[in-house]
């Protein structure tokens, strides 16, 4: 039988993360250990972990956090045959969450897997929508020949959670050491070039979603295309804009469906903040440090002066 862990990166946990642990610990398949690494200890709630015996909680600062280096150093700590990594918004949506990651690995092929997300309770009506796209009902498996067929969906992964086999993922070096983002997306695509799949699992499902702005969807993308020009070997020659115009156009669409033609004004304001921040986010290299650091939402990235 196989055996799981769960990996958790933490920065100021709130009440939310008392909720994901207890959903955790509910779980049909046992979690064997479940790792925090926590930034700042300062911010960590006191008591947290004389509640639950499995817990394991290692702290670092703010400097030493980076999105692949800290979830490597995560990965380290465990001897499972899979690590589950989740971010501390997400929250099982029953009690068979990691039953259902851990199911996909009975086939050896599959090296990584990935629940999906479905929306919050206070999530707006156009990211309702965006989950429903990215994370459809169905579940599928996709390899190297998918490429051609699904472009950067192909290479699609959220850490927010995903499931990886330890002997594949040390195999492939692991999460990226220094990344500004992206690094379940890089570490897959290295997977399917290698010849390993990676699993979508409808059944597997967690609550988390976010109400961004166009100016944070500007952030987050501006980030995204930066590490895709960092990592040519991965997403070089891979198609990725069309699959934005491809939402774009079905969201709009919903809009009209739903009787809410208005929201097309939302859609096309984020959307509009997406292409802008992913367009300059190509040209990275061309900026001057001033207006990359207005333009990132992981400025401690640049600072730490490794990224060029």
């Amino acid at each position: 039988m196989l055996t799981a862990d769960v990996l958790i990166p933490v920065y100021r946990p709130g009440k939310q993360l008392d909720s994901l642990l207890s959903r955790l610990k509910a779980q049909s398949f046992p979690v064997r250990k479940i790792i925090l690494m926590n930034t700042e200890e300062a911010f960590f709630p006191q008591g947290l972990s004389g509640r639950y015996e499995n817990l394991e909680i290692h702290h670092l600062t703010k400097e030493q956090f980076d999105h692949g280096g800290t979830r490597d150093e995560g990965f380290a700590r465990s001897s499972a045959d899979l690590v589950v990594c989740m971010t501390q918004d997400a929250v099982p949506a029953d009690t068979c969450l990691i039953e259902k990651l851990v199911d996909a690995f009975v086939d050896p092929g599959i090296w990584a897997a990935y629940a999906r997300q479905l929306p919050k309770k206070n999530c707006s009506e156009v990211e309702k929508y965006t989950r429903s796209f990215n994370y459809p009902k169905e579940s599928c498996v996709k390899g190297k020949e998918d490429l051609e067929q699904m472009g950067i969906k192909a290479f699609f992964c959220s850490n927010v959670c995903a499931a990886w086999r330890r002997e594949a993922y040390l195999a492939q070096g692991g999460f990226e050491k220094k990344t500004i983002f992206n690094e379940d997306m890089i570490l897959a695509g290295r997977m399917l070039q290698a010849g390993g799949k990676i699993a979508y699992c409808a059944d597997a499902k967690v609550f988390h979603s976010h109400n961004y702005s166009a100016a944070e969807q500007f952030h987050r993308y501006f980030d995204l295309a930066v590490s895709q020009v960092m990592h040519p070997e991965i997403f070089g020659g891979v198609r990725s804009e069309s699959e934005g115009m491809k939402l774009v156009k079905k969201s709009m669409l919903h809009c009209i469906q739903i009787r809410k033609p208005w929201l097309i004004l939302t859609v096309g304001m984020q959307n509009a903040g997406k292409l802008l921040g992913y367009r300059l986010g190509r040209h990275y290299q061309k900026l001057p440090e001033k207006l990359i650091l207005k333009c990132t939402m992981n400025p401690s990235f640049w600072l730490k002066g490794e990224q060029r």
